[in-house]
């Protein structure tokens, strides 16, 4: 059995014990690049993720607090894929990852962090980023911070 180990996300987990509020929908409530929503869109919104497993993880989330995908009408989805879709071509022409990880963890069980909303996360993926670093020196290796990130992925959402 392969285990991933993510001991830098302890933070967040600490963060959502006891928590009330959902993260995305107080995001919302914040400007845009206090809160790393890079784009906003009509249903949909992008955001960076704060605790990233690699350089460009990010999310898709819509804007109704809804905690499954299927709640969302076929009309308003195509949102979500065209979003999904041009992030993948911006991480691609920008940082250049080898692979990428897309999926939702939908429910407690299922493994939501944030289970009453709903994302969608795109994890950039670079061929040895699971190296020793993260693995026995509890530490990531990120090859750009999170303010450079937002302000390519906004600057190319706007064109």
């Amino acid at each position: 059995m392969k285990f991933l180990l993510a001991p830098w996300r302890w933070e967040f987990i600490c963060k959502l014990a006891g928590k009330k509020s959902c993260v995305f929908c107080d995001a919302l409530e914040k400007e845009s690049k206090e809160s790393l929503i890079f784009y906003r869109g009509e249903k949909f919104f992008g955001i960076l993720n704060k605790y990233p497993y690699s350089t460009g993880h990010l999310m898709i989330v819509p804007y109704r607090h809804l905690d499954t995908p299927d709640l969302v009408s076929p009309e308003d989805s195509v949102e979500m894929w065209r979003l999904m879709n041009k992030s993948l071509k911006i991480l691609k022409e920008r940082f250049n990852p080898d692979g990428f990880n897309l999926g939702m963890n939908i429910g407690k069980t299922g493994g939501a962090g944030v289970a009453g909303h709903f994302h969608l996360h795109i994890v950039p993926r670079w061929q040895g980023d699971a190296n020793f670093m993260a693995v026995t020196g509890d530490t990531k290796v990120l090859s750009y911070e999170l303010g450079y990130v937002y302000d390519v992925l906004e600057e190319e959402f706007k064109r």
